[in-house]
């Protein structure tokens, strides 16, 4: 069940719009029937610096089941209009534990320290100097790389580097063509979308990562509209997880230039 929540946020992740001083999102997560999240985003962005924020919180049955709140944060500059992280935090709560993980960047963008913590029990590691981790990035940050790309040349086609402090793979994103979406009781929003799908290249790295499972043989989908000429993702959908589908839905979207 964890690793479910922690595939909702990831996902919403994915509704980040660029150029806007600020990008308000609220979204609705649901598996099978279930209605099994909700979730805020913020995204603020300048000609010389970006902020990426999200919020998840399992709901209803879900909640009941396994609680889950979570916090995620990433700063970092634009340099030769390229994003660069400069931080990256996330904060977790269930039942009974409580956990963190921050990763330290030094000035030319690469990762130098893990810190994480469980139940305040915290370990702090150095990252080995690797030349392969020049260049790559969180999660967060790739999310907000395509929407800057989408926003420029209204494509998905992309291939971006993560290091995640442990392992390094690739995101990449393809572009499936238009689709017409239409308004439901979930989200308002309709119109003539740009449907496109993001896979995970593990590149030959092992781990039990529930993602990594999913996106490595089986896309997730999302649907790209605009609302005030700004891109956002109206859904999501991921055909089969071990709970079943999962669909995301765009409830609000609130901008401020």
């Amino acid at each position: 069940m964890k690793k479910i929540a922690q595939i909702c946020t990831i996902l919403l992740m994915l509704t980040t719009s660029a150029y806007a001083t600020e990008v308000m999102h609220n979204f609705k997560v649901f598996i099978g029937p279930f209605e099994a999240s909700h979730t805020s985003f913020s995204y603020k962005l300048t000609d010389s610096s970006y902020k990426v924020q999200s919020e998840v919180a399992t709901y209803g049955f879900f909640n009941t089941l396994y609680p889950f709140k979570a916090k995620y944060y990433t700063d970092g500059n634009i340099k030769n209009n390229q994003l660069e992280t400069s931080h990256y935090h996330y904060s977790s709560h269930t039942r009974f534990n409580h956990r963190t993980k921050e990763l330290v960047y030094n000035e030319q963008g690469i990762p130098i320290y893990r810190i994480s913590s469980k139940n305040e029990e915290s370990k702090k590691v150095k990252l080995t100097d690797n030349p392969k981790n020049k260049g790559t990035t969180d999660l967060q940050t790739v999310l907000a790389e395509l929407a800057k790309q989408y926003n420029e040349v209204k494509f998905c086609d992309s291939r971006m580097q993560v290091y995640d402090g442990k392992r390094r793979f690739d995101v990449i994103f393809k572009d499936e063509g238009k689709e017409e979406l239409t308004a439901n009781e979930h989200s308002p929003y309709s119109g003539l979308a740009s449907k496109c799908s993001m896979y995970i290249d593990k590149l030959g790295e092992k781990g039990d990562d529930l993602l990594w499972e999913l996106t490595s043989d089986r896309p997730i989908y999302f649907w790209i509209l605009e609302h005030s000429n700004k891109p956002f993702i109206a859904r999501v959908l991921v055909k089969e997880t071990p709970l079943g589908r999962l669909d995301v839905y765009t409830t609000k979207i609130s901008i401020k230039d």
